[in-house]
């Protein structure tokens, strides 16, 4: 099977390419980000920003994929900017679901997605599973939202099925997550009113189950969700930081503002997980996929935690010994 894997430069993309590497139902695998991945991977990589069309038209057409995982989904303030995000994840999509479909070899289509469909708006469902209707109330709910109807739209036009993995918020040890970066700071500001729990997912967990989504003729969306739950001043007690109590718009905007000048933004859908909790019923994951996340939203915190500092190495003058 020829597997074509968009953002691969990225800590998803590159993990989903080496367990597509490792997969003997695989063959050769191309990828395409704007920036390259930062381990060895067996594949092709070609370095395209998603908004130049042509190159992207031109690469996938002559690869003819006869699958596509579309990981290519840049979260805002992850490693773009709301607006870069959001222009690379349209074009990219466009041009990459297009051409694919165009050439008559697709077989299946993944595509990344993320809980954020569902909202939190007032009186909805606040443990929603795959039968809810999308609802989304952050800019970032809307972007995936966006990406799940274009895919929809190619699969009805190449006649493939398209799973759609709506992922809890991805998070871990060198993982480019704003909530991540936000958990790490010194003080962590929680709702004084509630504090909600949210769920979290580990980026190893995500991959794993974006290549199984490969192999299942899902036709249709996936929640996928570390087991249980924790809130903004439980991670924050477990990282050994000051637990800020917040109530009130004006003081979430002061935070807002505080973050962003030490370097670690707030976008839309972090500050609704934060004042609303953020979780979705995963169990038909499990059964369709045939997997389960193997680490829990606790473990994915303490994860963010035990990020390992720079150890700075002495170097050996000559004669001494090292």
């Amino acid at each position: 099977m020829r597997v074509l894997v968009t953002g691969m430069g990225g800590e998803l993309g590159t993990r989903i390419a080496l367990l597509l590497a490792a997969d003997p139902g695989v063959g050769e695998i191309i990828g395409i980000d704007v920036d390259p991945p930062r381990r060895r991977v067996k594949a092709t990589f070609h370095r395209i920003d998603p908004r130049d069309r042509r190159r992207i038209v031109n690469v996938v057409r002559d690869f003819a994929p006869e699958a596509v995982v579309h990981a290519g989904i840049y979260e805002p303030d992850a490693r773009s900017t709301p607006r870069s995000a959001e222009e690379r994840t349209r074009a990219g999509t466009l041009a990459m679901l297009g051409s694919a479909a165009e050439t008559g070899a697709l077989r299946r289509l993944v595509v990344r997605s993320g809980i954020e469909v569902y909202g939190r708006a007032r009186g909805g469902v606040s443990v929603p599973d795959e039968d809810v209707p999308p609802d989304p109330t952050s800019h970032y709910g809307r972007m995936l939202l966006e990406v799940e109807q274009l895919a929809a739209a190619s699969g009805r036009s190449a006649d493939v099925p398209v799973t759609a993995v709506r992922m809890a918020p991805v998070a871990g040890p060198h993982f480019p997550s704003p909530l991540g970066r936000y958990l790490r700071l010194p003080v962590v500001a929680f709702s004084f009113v509630g504090d909600p729990p949210f769920s979290v997912l580990h980026q190893q967990d995500a991959a794993a189950a974006m290549v199984a989504a490969l192999h299942v003729d899902h036709d249709g969306p996936l929640n996928v969700a570390g087991a249980g739950a924790s809130t903004a001043a439980q991670a924050a007690r477990l990282g050994g930081r000051v637990a800020l109590p917040v109530t009130g718009a004006p003081a979430w905007a002061v935070v807002r503002r505080t973050c962003e000048l030490m370097g670690a933004p707030i976008p839309s859908h972090v500050l609704e997980l934060l004042r609303r909790g953020r979780a979705a019923d995963a169990t038909s994951a499990a059964s369709v996929l045939g997997c389960r996340p193997a680490h829990s939203t606790v473990d994915v915190v303490k994860a963010v935690y035990e990020w390992a500092p720079v150890t700075p190495l002495r170097l050996v003058g000559e004669g001494e010994a090292a």
